[in-house]
């Protein structure tokens, strides 16, 4: 078989070639950045014929993070990096506990800001890895690859379901080995990139949403928002000191002097500072009174 037959033959639709644009380095910059920008509608549509799917994924995981379990993130490129991406920023936006959301990525740390050849091939390590990450029954290992067949991703899924921990699969590919080894698979079927197989395009945009998606309500779910507002912020600069004033002013029509005075008294805790002024009750109180709800907010206020 050449390798122009190897190519032709590819059955994932990430691999193909979009007849569209066959012309595309005759194009001009303009032409460019319309072309990209309408291809990347796709993964918008995509994400949306998954939502039953990511839903199913969200309630799945929700018991084992209540009961104190960690999200585990597994994937090699891109989308080990998207998962890397999203497992960091998780810690600022809803103080979710850095030791709770484990990145691994295909070449380890170094992979993050180069390529490193050959990662993504070792089924081996990424089996090693999950035994190293200690991952265990309370987790849930969200796996992620555009191919649906990476070795490293497989051999991660496989530990990680060998460990009893639920596993949450995302592919860009129909009927892939990923989506048919995981316990809540979630197809992103994004289809043939503008330049060919160059799934950091639509596919990893689709990648990126439904990665927000799940963890963001997921900490919706876990009570880190009262109503939209991020409540468990953690203010670690500036603008996020802030941002932690305005929320709890929105939040309870306080004045400037009296949420700065809350804020401070429940040391810069957001949630903490919004209950002790709507049931105008002292930093500790209020900290005991959210304890009794898991950290819910509005259940802590209702309750009253």
């Amino acid at each position: 078989m050449t390798t122009e037959s190897r190519l032709t033959d590819d059955p994932r639709r990430t691999e193909g070639f979009d007849p569209r644009h066959t012309h595309l380095d005759l194009l001009s910059s303009l032409a460019l950045v319309r072309t990209f920008a309408d291809d990347q509608q796709q993964a918008l549509s995509a994400v949306d014929a998954a939502v039953p799917a990511l839903s199913a994924a969200v309630e799945a995981a929700l018991p084992r993070l209540e009961r104190g379990g960690r999200l585990i993130y597994a994937g090699a490129g891109t989308s080990g990096r998207l998962g890397v991406l999203d497992a960091t920023e998780l810690t600022p936006t809803f103080s979710w506990p850095p030791e709770r959301a484990v990145a691994l990525i295909a070449g380890g740390d170094r992979a993050i800001r180069e390529a490193v050849e050959g990662a993504e091939d070792d089924q081996d390590t990424g089996r090693t890895d999950v035994r190293g990450a200690l991952v265990g029954p309370g987790d849930v290992l969200i796996a992620v690859a555009a191919s649906g067949t990476t070795p490293y991703v497989l051999g991660a899924v496989a530990q990680a379901r060998a460990a009893g921990a639920l596993t949450v699969g995302l592919s860009n590919n129909p009927g892939t080995p990923l989506l048919a080894a995981v316990d809540c698979p979630v197809l992103l079927d994004t289809g043939p990139e503008v330049i060919s197989g160059s799934t950091r395009l639509k596919a990893g945009t689709a990648q990126k949403i439904a990665l927000n998606i799940i963890s963001s309500a997921l900490m919706v779910r876990l009570g880190k928002v009262y109503g939209n507002l991020m409540v468990d912020l953690r203010a670690t600069n500036t603008k996020l000191e802030a941002r932690a004033l305005r929320l709890v002013m929105h939040a309870t029509g306080a004045d400037e002097s009296s949420a700065l005075r809350a804020l401070n008294g429940a040391g810069g805790k957001v949630k903490t500072a919004i209950v002790m002024l709507k049931l105008s009750v002292g930093s500790a109180e209020a900290e005991r009174r959210l304890a009794l709800t898991g950290g819910h907010a509005r259940i802590t206020l209702e309750d009253c």
